[in-house]
């Protein structure tokens, strides 16, 4: 199965939204606060085009910028992490 990677800051409101959905969907994931990791903020930045966008996902390797509820859930059925 897919890994989830969430790439946040504590105070960021999308991050928290983001992982409010996942505990209640009951899905595992790996959360990173960049605001604590420096290779983490280089890594989140790579990926949007050298701006720090938060949360960023890694999902099996499928990378999700600021995604809403129902562009995460579509990327977890589409990786078999949650039912249709």
């Amino acid at each position: 199965m897919a890994t989830v990677k969430v790439f946040g800051a504590d105070w960021c409101s999308m991050t928290k939204r983001t992982l409010s959905h996942l505990k209640e969907l009951g899905v595992p994931f790996d959360y990173v606060d960049i605001d604590n990791d420096a290779e983490a903020r280089k890594w989140v930045a790579s990926q949007n085009n050298g701006k720090e966008k938060k949360p960023t996902l890694d999902i099996g390797g499928t990378i999700l910028t600021e995604p809403s509820n129902s562009e995460l859930d579509t990327v977890l059925k589409q990786q078999g992490i949650q039912g249709s």
